[in-house]
């Protein structure tokens, strides 16, 4: 089995990380370290290809997504893998999750208001409520 830890580019990249391995250690399990980039970052991504006359191609932003969680996993000391995804974060990273049989999803997490949560949404929320195994969420 492997442990899922899902990254986003803030400085909660590495205790997401250091949980993940802390799991691992413990059940002997791998860690897949997964960064989604949304499509509209994949957009972005294509357009300042085009400025400077380049094509990028799925796969392309696949490994740029891939390079953001292996930047977080630098140090975990724990056999690992960065996985790059694009779509939408809390879904990707569920589906992944289930594909790949994750004992547990680690998540971070914000303190926020319920209104907070509601007016803007939560990445971590929407895991928490929808993956099939357990999410350990980091809380900053």
């Amino acid at each position: 089995m492997v442990i899922v830890a899902a990254v986003d580019r803030s400085d909660r990249a590495t205790d997401v990380c250091e949980q993940a391995e802390i799991l691992a250690q413990a059940f002997d399990d791998r860690v897949h370290v997964v960064h989604v980039l949304t499509r509209s970052d994949f957009f972005d991504l294509g357009r300042t290809s085009a400025e400077a006359e380049e094509s990028i191609s799925m796969d392309d932003v696949r490994g740029v997504a891939a390079d953001v969680a292996a930047e977080a996993a630098a140090n975990v000391d724990v056999e690992w893998e960065a996985v790059g995804l694009v779509g939408d974060p809390a879904d990707r990273v569920v589906d992944y999750a289930d594909e790949h049989d994750a004992r547990y999803v680690v998540v971070a997490g914000r303190k926020r208001s319920p209104a907070g949560k509601m007016i803007f949404g939560s990445v971590a929320q929407t895991v928490l409520l929808t993956a099939d195994c357990p999410v350990v969420s980091s809380i900053e």
